[in-house]
């Protein structure tokens, strides 16, 4: 029986942890900024704790059928949580209203669950071993979430399906309650049908958990989703209209299928083409497979490195017949070698030279993400350039993201490198930037491969020029203590999404 109670308070401490952390991945999912998004819900869901730790003084009366009743709502409001965040971005304005207003309740009452469970069983316990074991408990079913999260529940369950699970386990705990704590209970006919009625609901949710997020994402997503999948660190999102395939990363489109080839082109062919030497070519992200494509249309190259965070985009880029089609099987070339890892300390620690690198990275829409725009993270690759070798960075749009653009091509200089930006246009994203470095002059070459269906020599030169309102701004390098690149791109997609 004592187990039974301990192990209560740690799958209590479990589910409030897990429905925290789902409302924080979640909000930086779909907002981005990650730091912002998880301080807040933390600090919201801790402030909201304390209210509930309050409010429990003023619980004196049959404190085991309002533990279960608490228990219940945690249960029914955490397990739904996520399926009606997910809705709520689809269908309203009012997300964020939504994501504080759930997290403030949960919190409230969670705050509520240990102090009423204290109270409950104070006369079971000296009160030292009482508040050493139930605190004990509580750290370690916080360990325990914190684990399973991020390594088994979103990548095999996903965000929906874990907030369910962990909602059935909070509605289990108030059902066995009943029994545990029968003789303190007038009447626990009624708390058990409650109790029973919750987790048939939360039962009919987990079987139905496909469906909530297809209803999302049908109203997110303009075309038909074919495939979602959440990993360990990305939302991975594919649609199709017709003949054309989209890729969308937590919510951001990546590329379209009609016109990848033109951005793809941009980011390998005007360094890659200007070094006849090159053997070794390095791609950072790109996980798709895309630019390495492109890179292997040259067949001096011998060898070519693909490091990428993920390994379930890797995964997909070369088993799944549609994207190997598109990738021309790219990643299963015997000259590719795989590598998942985080490029920033897969740098740090490899000592391999490259003659060019491709660095395809997502937007820096976060700081996790704006660390890969840094002056340290270019000093750090300039190690790895060979004497006469160029790297391309892709730098969002300098037309819709003026000075994140200049921001990037400055925080390249600021490395030491010589900067050449460049842009092109590219459907599916307007006016797309580029930045080629290295640690000298840049001539665009007169030769590029036959088979392209966008660059010539001819209209590669014009890349480089920049009509006015493209042109540089004054702007600050992005430094790894204090990344303005973070707030200069939130602050001019925020503007051009309102």
């Amino acid at each position: 029986m004592t187990f039974i109670l301990f192990f209560s308070v740690f799958l209590i401490a479990a589910c409030g942890l897990i429905y925290e952390l789902i409302a924080g991945a979640l909000a930086s999912y779909l907002l981005g900024d990650s730091i912002l998004q998880f301080s807040t819900v933390i600090g919201t869901y801790l402030f909201a704790m304390g209210i509930g730790s309050y409010l429990s003084r003023f619980i004196g009366r049959g404190l085991v059928a309002r533990f279960v009743t608490i228990e219940a709502m945690v249960g029914l409001i955490g397990g739904f949580s996520s399926s009606i965040l997910f809705l709520a971005f689809a269908y309203t304005e009012s997300f964020r209203f939504l994501l504080y207003s759930l997290v403030t309740l949960i919190g409230i009452l969670v705050g509520l669950e240990i102090p009423l469970l204290m109270r409950i069983l104070k006369d079971r316990f000296q009160f030292h071993d009482l508040v050493a074991h139930v605190l004990t408990f509580d750290y370690l079913g916080a360990l325990g979430a914190s684990i399973l999260f991020p390594l088994l529940l979103v990548p095999r369950l996903g965000m929906v399906r874990s907030a369910l699970l962990f909602g059935i386990l909070n509605a289990a705990v108030a059902f066995w309650s009943t029994f545990i704590f029968r003789h303190q209970i007038g009447s626990p006919a009624g708390l058990r049908v409650i109790c029973l009625m919750v987790l048939a609901a939360l039962g009919a949710g987990m079987v139905g958990a496909d469906r909530l997020t297809g209803l999302a994402e049908e109203n997110l997503y303009a075309d038909e989703v074919i495939l979602s999948r959440n990993t360990r660190y990305q939302r991975i999102v594919l649609t199709r209209w017709k003949d054309d395939l989209r890729l969308f990363l937590n919510s951001h489109l990546q590329f379209s299928s009609r016109d990848e080839y033109r951005y793809h082109e941009a980011l390998v062919h005007p360094g890659l083409a200007a070094l006849p030497h090159a053997r070794s070519v390095l791609v950072l992200g790109g996980g798709d497979g895309l630019a390495v494509r492109e890179i292997l249309r040259y067949p001096q190259i011998e060898r070519v490195t693909l490091v990428d965070l993920d390994p379930e985009m890797t995964q997909l880029f070369s088993t799944n017949p549609m994207l190997t089609e598109l990738n021309g099987r790219s990643l299963l070339s015997p000259k590719v070698r795989v590598i998942n890892a985080d490029a920033f300390p897969w740098l740090s620690e490899n000592g391999e030279m490259f003659d060019f690198v491709a660095v395809d990275f997502p937007d820096p829409t976060n700081f996790s993400l704006g660390k890969l725009y840094t002056t340290a993270f270019y000093r750090l690759l300039a190690k790895h350039l060979s004497a006469s070798a160029y790297v391309a960075v892709q730098s969002t749009s300098p037309l819709f993201a003026r000075t994140s653009f200049w921001c990037i091509v400055e925080t390249i200089r600021g490395a030491g490198l010589k900067a050449h930006p460049y842009h092109v246009y590219v459907p599916s994203f307007g006016e797309w930037g580029f930045v080629l470095a290295g640690a000298f002059p840049y001539e665009p070459p007169a030769l590029l491969p036959e088979d392209l269906r966008f660059l010539t020599p001819a209209n590669l030169s014009n890349l480089f020029d920049f009509p006015r309102d493209m042109q540089p701004v004054d702007v600050q390098p992005n430094r790894l203590n204090d990344q303005i690149l973070v707030r200069y791109y939130e602050k001019e997609w925020s503007q051009i999404a309102r």
